[in-house]
């Protein structure tokens, strides 16, 4: 993490901040180092404030038989990548410091009194000013980072084999009707049903230990006794059934649905579905790691959008390890690491979702609206085959579409037909000796005895034309 430090009329403060999650191969961190400094300095310039300085710090607890001081040495070379870097834009570190097993080191300081080979404790949030640093940095102390990353890792439990089974069953059945495009919409709806009715199973839940178990999950009960938020999580997991996680799991993998998911960010909606996109994140085990991809980015986000930036950046950074190419978590981290505000993200969403009700809406507003008319067309049309008096005009004209026969020769042979000409006067339809009948004047306005014709065509072509 760095932090930016202004000097403004003699009182420093802090700026803004980058986080990036430390890779875990040491041929990435070059380009790492380089690309965190340039987000920061340039980001810092685009408000306005380019910084005096930097403090960078790195945060990683030990591995299995690895020791605090050792991590301290093992990052030494990524500390010097990122004072480089931020050299090379002219901000220099003032300070970087290594922080592990609660216990910190600065790689700045060469001196022993100062800073002590084994590290200096770190203190109690508000008692230094370093634990003030901290705590303004995102770094406050939530047990330890394993214990944390925790609560998103797939299973390695025997309830993992399982899952797994699940996973490959409803995949055989779901996937193809995803590909179709049919059948995809119809798969979203079930998926996001199905988050509904999980989401309201976890909030219904009550809070104390031995809430009553699933079959399927029995591998992983063993809540009671157990307090914090493992135990929150061990009843999450009794709760979701192998198969329910499985269809949603392989539901989000279509983008249009974990979209719409992610509208569910705030109010009394966020809770359950942090919680859910926990536990699916726990369940994408085996090949199916890839997957928790989308699981993880909305639990990133949900995060972010309910202000715990620390979960946040965990999460979407455990996303980009599933699938380093997932856009979505990419905009996301970028976004977080920048410190925008989240605000602007949840406009779109929510404005998304009224559109949607909107349209959803529209339809069937429209037939009851046409429902009416169309049953009395019918029901007039079935009892007559004409309109009667009480008919509505959109009837009479309904039916007498309906009459209309189709014309096989000239406009003057139509049975029937009479010109819109003057009142009264009636034109014969043929003379005695079989001879065609004399021309008889039609409107003046349509200044020719074919005007007829010329108003029937293009009455059909008008026609044809309105229902384009």
């Amino acid at each position: 993490m760095l932090a930016a430090l202004h000097d403004r009329d003699g009182r420093g403060r802090f700026g803004g901040r980058a986080r990036l999650g430390i890779p875990g191969n040491a041929d990435d961190w070059a380009s790492v180092a380089r690309q965190l400094t340039e987000g920061l300095v340039k980001g810092s310039e685009r408000r306005g404030a380019l910084p005096e300085s930097i403090v960078a710090f790195l945060c990683q607890d030990p591995k299995d038989g690895e020791s605090a001081r050792e991590v301290m040495e093992r990052l030494r070379p990524l500390a010097q990548l990122l004072r480089t870097a931020c050299g090379a834009l002219d901000v220099p570190v003032i300070e970087a410091l290594c922080i592990s097993d609660g216990r910190f080191w600065s790689y700045c300081c060469p001196s022993a009194q100062c800073c002590p080979s084994d590290g200096t404790p770190m203190g109690l949030p508000g008692t230094s000013v370093l634990a003030a640093a901290a705590t303004y940095a995102g770094l406050q102390i939530r047990g330890s980072l394993r214990e944390f990353r925790a609560r998103l890792i797939p299973w390695e439990t025997a309830a993992a084999l399982e899952q797994e089974s699940a996973l490959n069953a409803v995949s055989m059945a779901l996937i193809p009707r995803i590909l179709e495009d049919e059948s995809r919409t119809v798969v979203a709806t079930e998926t996001l049903d199905l988050a509904h009715r999980v989401m309201r199973r976890f909030a219904d839940a009550t809070s104390t230990a031995g809430a009553p178990g699933v079959s399927g999950v029995s591998a992983v009960s063993g809540a009671a006794g157990v307090s914090g938020a493992l135990a929150a999580d061990l009843r999450d997991d009794e709760l979701l059934p192998h198969d329910e996680a499985a269809t949603l799991i392989l539901g989000l993998q279509d983008r249009t649905t974990r979209d719409r998911a992610a509208e569910w960010m705030e109010g009394d909606e966020a809770g359950p579905a942090l919680r859910l996109w926990r536990a699916l994140a726990r369940r994408c085990v085996g090949p199916y790691g890839e997957h928790a991809a989308a699981p993880l980015t909305l639990a990133g986000w949900v995060a972010w959008s309910s202000g715990d930036e620390l979960e946040a950046r965990e999460a979407l950074a455990m996303a980009l390890g599933a699938d380093p190419g997932y856009l979505f978590a990419r905009l996301l981290h970028q976004a977080c690491n920048e410190g925008l505000d989240p605000e602007s993200i949840r406009r779109c969403l929510r404005k998304e979702r009224v559109d949607r009700a909107g349209a959803e809406m529209l339809p069937a507003s429209t037939a009851s609206v046409s429902s009416p008319s169309s049953e009395a067309s019918a029901s007039a049309v079935d009892a007559g085959g004409a309109a009667g008096p009480a008919s509505t005009p959109s009837t009479r004209v309904a039916s007498r579409r309906r009459r209309k026969p189709r014309s096989t020769g000239s406009a003057e042979s139509r049975p029937g037909s009479r010109p819109s000409g003057t009142a009264g006067t009636r034109r014969p339809r043929s003379t005695a000796d079989g001879s065609p009948a004399p021309e008889v004047p039609t409107r003046a306005s349509d200044g020719t005895g074919s005007g007829t014709r010329s108003r029937r065509g293009a009455g059909r072509h008008g026609t044809k034309q309105g229902e384009t």
